[in-house]
């Protein structure tokens, strides 16, 4: 059994790739395509509609008598978190090129995480049949940027424009396109230029595999076949060496020898020696293995709600055997759960099945409670395994109801496609009474509205978030605050004289100094929840008022009209006049801000820092030639800083940004607060 995934930037031809295999290898009478929305795995409305990869979908073949789970992600960055979920169940991954473009920022993450995840890799040069694909600068491309460990397993041969074939670099033979096979052919002459250099790449590769074989390679010695192969399965493994393969998937050139490939070098899931560690019910951990005969701990790593068979878990059997009309048990949510039927997937297409072993991926429908991340396991053996790592969202839009009345429906529907992914967050703010939706670009927000409206027929729009702006004193002033009223019957009287001024504190310090019992002890809550209520709201722009210490320091009472109204009123009389004469000004958030871009982009990023009123802390390299800048930034100024920073850095800069604490705004920026607030 092989489980990898399809990694690579958009339109490099992942869905197509995937297609391309599963006709291969029989699974399917004949090949769909991406532009007209009949591939298996573009199966979504939203994929059809808009003709690229959206969430990550599985389809498993059998080869050579070997199963494979393929696993085909989105290559837009808006869609990371799909990628991250087939990365967590993946054995190992092919990067797919276009080798039109080359080396692109979507490959080199898909390297970057092959690397996080610590899974072996191989690339593969897709569209190699077009005219104007140079597949040598490609290769070189990639031996610049990743050096020894690029082994190009093949050469296309071409005729014209018209690519025949390619040849074996490992065994230096031809291997010929007929149909959809690949047969033995004779070498063209005038070729070993062009072989030479590629077979020297992959003797450097096998020689870093041990000090034996790199004396072989020092003292000009040929290695053998079986030497060459032990090597490149177990650097391959180890990810010390990545194969380069080539072929068209639109065209279903070079797909069995890709397919084999992957047989041959890919490991299957109980490979590793390794122990997964689980987690036991009293915290202490669990190692376990791969391996059908221990007990059940799968992982549930993706959820879909479809509409007509309700919620779908994707999960990936770890250990022991998932088997249907079973109860299992969701330590991370403390509840048992009834398995009904079990499957495996072919797109959106379900096929059941008996049992899934330890190692293969399914999916089972229709569990009450569990969600992404949960463990599934055994009743008399609990165990919870690590989850997924998601992105987190980082660009905000404040949510509006195209049809009144709509924000129920929304927020209902939301939440439930919060389930479905991970990396988007939905909140309301209570200060600002605005509905937040956080997403990770866009395109990702495109489709969550797209979604909420086809789903559950809801109609949104966005609007600028508010800035969560506070207000606060300079001076220290005593004021008066009276309320008299007079209506017939109890009047009302309260009388306060009130010290304010600034403090350190977040909310309210309110102390009383009174001599000789001018207001009554029993009216003192009164008087400070009266200033508690007024500081809700400051005099420069409304937004709420902090650092605040105020003293009751005199006042007077009547025996019938005081009461406990009347003295809260004479407190936020006396707010009202005090304030303007305090000195007020009104307090930004500040947030801290860390980008992790490549070096050659530091300079734009700290110029836009600056720009956005924002003050630099430092700069520290991270390695990989990425440099982590840090920087404190007033949060009004990061509305669009997501798709300005991925314009920047052409998509390779990430950021992590944390509200810190409230500092004084420059007096144009509360002149320009003050005016929006009128």
């Amino acid at each position: 059994m092989k489980n990898f995934c399809l990694l690579g930037h958009g339109n490099s031809g992942k869905t197509s790739l995937a297609e391309a295999m599963l006709y291969t290898a029989g699974n399917i009478d004949r090949m769909g395509k991406t532009q007209e929305g009949t591939t298996v795995m573009d199966f979504d409305p939203e994929e059809i509609k808009r003709k690229f990869s959206i969430s990550a979908s599985l389809a498993s073949c059998e080869w050579n008598g070997t199963k494979f789970n393929i696993l085909d992600t989105p290559g837009y960055f808006d869609f990371v978190g799909e990628v991250q979920q087939a990365l967590r169940v993946s054995d190992a991954a092919i990067i797919v090129l276009s080798g039109k473009s080359g080396l692109t920022v979507g490959a080199e993450k898909a390297w970057k995480y092959c690397e996080e995840y610590g899974i072996p890799k191989m690339f593969f040069i897709n569209k190699v049949d077009d005219e104007r694909v140079d597949y040598q600068k490609v290769l070189q491309q990639l031996k610049d940027k990743y050096g020894k460990k690029i082994a190009p397993f093949q050469l296309p041969l071409k005729e014209g424009d018209k690519i025949t074939g390619f040849i074996n670099v490992v065994e230096q033979e031809a291997r010929i396109f007929d149909g959809n096979r690949t047969i033995t052919g004779e070498m063209p002459a005038g070729i070993e230029g062009e072989l030479e250099p590629l077979r020297e790449m992959i003797k450097e590769a096998v020689a870093e595999q041990s000090e034996e074989l790199m004396d072989k390679y020092f003292s000009g010695e040929e290695f053998t076949l079986p030497e060459m192969y032990s090597a490149l399965r177990e650097g391959v493994a180890e990810g010390d060496i990545v194969p380069v393969l080539c072929g068209s998937a639109y065209h279903n050139l070079g797909i069995p020898s890709l397919l084999n490939a992957i047989s041959a070098y890919f490991p299957s899931p109980n490979a590793k020696e390794d122990f997964i560690i689980a987690k036991k019910k009293d915290g202490s951990e669990s190692r376990i293995k791969v391996d059908s005969n221990d007990p059940l701990s799968a992982l549930v790593f993706k959820t879909v709600a479809d509409p007509y068979v309700g919620k779908m878990s994707y999960f990936k059997v770890f250990s022991g055997v998932m088997t249907p009309d079973t109860t299992v048990y969701n330590m991370n949510r403390d509840v048992n759960e009834k398995i009904g039927k079990i499957f495996t997937m072919q797109g959106k297409k379900q096929i059941e099945v008996e049992c899934l072993n330890a190692g293969d991926i399914g999916m089972v429908s229709k569990l009450s409670k569990t969600k992404t991340c949960d463990t599934l396991s055994g009743l008399n053996h609990p165990y919870q395994l690590e989850g997924i790592k998601f992105a987190k969202p980082n660009m905000e839009l404040a949510v509006v109801a195209k049809n009144k009345g709509d924000d129920d429906k929304i927020a209902q529907g939301l939440i439930k496609l919060m389930d479905e992914d991970k990396t988007f967050a939905f909140e309301i703010n209570k200060e600002t009474r605005q509905q937040l939706l956080k997403g990770l670009g866009d395109q990702h927000i495109d489709v969550i509205v797209s979604k909420l409206k086809n789903k559950f027929g809801v109609d949104i729009s966005f609007e600028k978030p508010k800035v969560p702006y506070r207000e606060t004193i300079r001076k220290k002033v005593k004021v008066e605050g009276k309320h008299k009223k007079q209506s017939g019957g109890h009047g009302q009287y309260g009388h306060v004289w009130i010290e304010f001024e600034p403090t350190d504190s977040e909310g309210l310090v309110f102390e009383e100094k009174i001599f000789g019992g001018s207001v009554p002890k029993g009216y003192f809550p009164a008087v400070e929840k009266g200033l508690q209520d007024a500081m809700e709201h400051g005099v420069l722009a409304g937004y709420p008022m902090v650092g605040l210490k105020a003293t009751l320091v005199d006042g007077s009472y009547h025996d019938v009209d005081s009461s406990e109204m009347a003295f809260k009123m004479a407190a936020n009389l006396a707010y009202k006049a005090g304030m303007p004469q305090a000195s007020p000004v009104i307090l930004e958030p500040i947030g801290h801000l860390k980008v992790y871009a490549p070096d050659s982009y530091t300079g734009d990023i700290i110029g836009d820092i600056n720009k956005r009123r924002g003050q630099m802390l430092g700069m520290e390299p991270v390695g990989d030639g990425i440099t982590m800048i840090e920087g404190e930034i007033p949060m009004a100024e990061m509305h669009s800083y997501a798709s300005d920073l991925r314009s920047m850095t052409q998509a390779r800069g990430d950021f992590e940004f944390e509200f810190d604490r409230y500092q004084e705004a420059p007096q144009n920026v509360i002149d320009k607060i003050v005016e929006e607030s009128k």
